[in-house]
């Protein structure tokens, strides 16, 4: 069975996705629906970069309840940036982060939350994974941003990914 479906929590999503983007249950679009979740899969198979364990589920949901949270506050931070500030009042900078997290998959979430927090993007990884390089939009305290990045988000990963 794990042949024919190497990620099964990867296959119902792309079922239910197809689904509620086809609004309809027909037969001919269960069909498709069940193709696509069985032949994406696999054929993305070697483009993870490994087998997710994760070990921690409370911690798991404890982050992104602490992602979803910042990220709502980066938004009005940014915005109120923006609309308040001129561009010479805003220190926008690249910052390195020494990393002690080392799973590709806690990498991986890691760059997702950069990403998708206003304010900051995710330049580079070193190859030896230890340290990151990102872009914050307005840095006051590059000490404190540090710190948080390490205990909020790169903490919580180690235990979920690596512990």
């Amino acid at each position: 069975m794990k042949r024919l479906i190497p990620s099964p929590p990867l296959s119902v999503a792309l079922l239910v996705v197809w689904l509620l983007l086809n609004q309809s249950l027909e037969a001919s679009t269960l069909v498709s629906g069940l193709l696509l979740a069985v032949a994406v899969p696999l054929l993305t198979k070697g483009l993870r970069p490994a087998t997710v364990r994760m070990r921690r589920p409370g911690v798991a949901l404890r982050l992104a309840g602490v992602v979803l949270y910042d990220m709502s506050l980066s938004v009005f931070a940014v915005a109120r940036a923006l609309l308040t500030r001129r561009s010479d009042q805003i220190h926008s900078n690249f910052l390195r982060i020494p990393l002690d997290l080392r799973d590709p998959n806690g990498l991986a979430v890691l760059a997702m939350i950069m990403c998708l927090t206003p304010g900051t993007a995710w330049g580079e990884v070193a190859f030896d994974r230890s340290t990151l390089l990102i872009h914050v939009f307005d840095l006051d305290d590059e000490a404190a941003f540090i710190a948080q990045i390490k205990n909020r988000y790169e903490r919580p990963l180690m235990e979920i990914f690596e512990s």
